[in-house]
This record gives C-alpha cells, structure tokens and sequence, in this order.
C-alpha cells in the first residue's frame, strides 16, 4: 500500500510541474505581442466584409476638357444651359434612358464623342450655326459666275458696331444681329454675374416675347426651377438666349425660328410680377445682353 502511495504521489508532482512549466511558456509569449501597423484603409481593404465604394458614372473623368460633374440642383436641362448644348445631345451622348435620373458627382460628356480640345473648342469645331430653313443649301456659285466672282476685289471690313463691342470683339466666332425680345419696358434689373444672370424686362401679361436672332428651339417647357415657363434657343456654336417667366409658349423643342418671331408671352410663371428674364449665353456662360443688344 505504502508504494502504491508513493506512486501516486510522483505521479502528482509529475503532472503539477507539467502545468507550471506550460503556465510558464505561455506567459512568457504573451509578454511581446504582435503589433499591427496596417492602416485603416489597408486593414478594411483586407477585410471580406467590407464593401467597395460606389463611385458615380463617368468618375473617371472628372476635371477632364468636354465633361461636367453634376452638382446639386442640376438637371440635365440645367447642364445643357450652363455648357451651350442642347440637353437632348447631351442624353444621347452619355446614353442616359432616363434624362431625369443623374445623380451629384456623375460626370457628363457635354460635347460629341471623339471631338477634342477644352469644351468650348469641341463645341466649335464640331457644331455649324444654325441658318434658317430658306438659305440656300450651297455656296458654290454657277460655273459662269465663278470666274467673274475671282477677279472681284476681297470687300473692305466693316467697322464693328458701338452697339455689340463683346460681339464684335471675338476673333472668330460666329457673329449674330440681334434685336430686343419685347417691344418697349423699361428695365427693372440688369445684368450681375451672381445675382441676375440677364436682364429682367418690365410688360403687361400676354405682351409679346420675340426671338432676339435666328436660331433653333432647343427647350420649352417649365423645368428648370426659378425660370416658370421657358424657352431656351441656339443660335449658333457659340450663343444662346433664353426667354423666362412667360405665361404661354408659342413655339416647341427643334423648331426654327426667325430673328423677330413671335415665340411666347409674358406672364408671371415662377416671378413675384409679370416680366421677361432674358439671358444671353456665350459657350454657356451668361453675359450681359445689354452689351449685345442695339441700342434704343
């Protein structure tokens, strides 16, 4: 029995050394722990349950010549005004299906694809002023005039008119006769590059509003909050004039109009009283059309 005792007593200082020299192992690794340097970036990378930003359309060209990044507010009838171009092409560019779903920080294409240089440029390039429906669709004269016509002298310029300075000015863009869009008013606010984007134009409801030049409707319509019922024409690669507040529109999108034409009436839409807001927009950014319109 006194062995069997003594047996089990070895046993016991056996096991218990055992565990105090695991014990100390494991105390003695964990006294230098690992330090993980990672970033949180690198860390949330790393991790399956992280999920990848959504970044909006077209991010990856952002800040590029011919693109706009969408900001709050916009409206692709907003962009159109703010780059010259008719919103129309800039949905058929960007092939949106849906022209009211664009989302803040999506990037647009606003000028056609494979053109190239800044937007404005692009825009020349590739964009013919606008003539009217009866202007001759050559320029090439009959043969038996074309011989006359070489030994003709090149006509003197003419001067620019005091008028139109900033019209006049420009080496090479397209140039445009305008006239006031109503008959009579008195201006009530002029031009301010922040605060009044035109002019404002005093009339009675139902006044007429005219087309200060030839050119195309690219949008009629009310949506484009601050502006009430609208209408926005191009005249050419470089100019746009919209006509705002109106209480009736005469004319539809893609129509052409005549520099004089009838094209609305004034009204009160979106105004605290009957007038005209009347912008003039040179490659989409506006001017003051007190600067381009003649003299009364």
């Amino acid at each position: 029995m006194s062995g069997l005792r003594e047996r089990f007593v070895v046993w016991g200082l056996i096991v218990g050394a055992s565990l105090w020299l695991v014990g100390c192992s494991s105390t003695s690794l964990n006294r230098a722990p690992v330090e993980d340097r990672r970033s949180a970036s690198q860390k949330a990378a790393m991790d399956p349950n992280t999920q990848a930003v959504k970044q909006p359309p077209g991010f990856e060209n952002a800040g590029k010549p011919g693109y706009y990044t969408v900001k709050p507010g916009d409206t692709l009838i907003r962009v159109g005004l703010e780059t010259g171009q008719n919103w129309k092409d800039i949905r058929r560019w960007n092939n949106l299906d849906n022209p009211n779903q664009i989302e803040v920080g999506q990037v647009l294409r606003v000028v056609p694809p494979g053109a190239n240089g800044s937007a404005a440029t692009q825009t020349a390039a590739v964009t013919r002023p606008i003539t009217s429906s009866t202007a001759n669709a050559s320029s090439v004269p009959p043969p038996g005039q074309a011989a006359s016509a070489a030994k003709q002298p090149a006509s003197a310029p003419q001067p620019a008119s005091a008028a139109q300075p900033e019209a006049a000015a420009a080496n090479g863009e397209d140039q445009v006769a305008w006239n006031w869009p109503v008959n009579g008013g008195s201006v009530l606010a002029g031009f301010d590059e922040v605060k009044n984007k035109g002019l404002d134009i005093s009339g009675a409801a139902g006044d007429p509003v005219f087309a200060a030049a030839d050119g195309r409707v690219v949008y009629a319509g009310a949506g484009l909050r601050g502006y009430g019922n609208l209408i926005i024409l191009k005249h050419n690669n470089t100019y746009l004039t919209a006509y705002a507040h109106n209480q009736t529109l005469l004319v539809k999108e893609d129509q052409s109009v005549r520099k004089g034409q009838k094209i609305a009436e004034m009204g009160n839409s979106d105004a605290d009283r009957v007038k005209l807001h009347f912008e003039v927009r040179r490659q989409g950014k506006p001017v003051d059309p007190a600067k381009y319109l003649p003299a009364r």
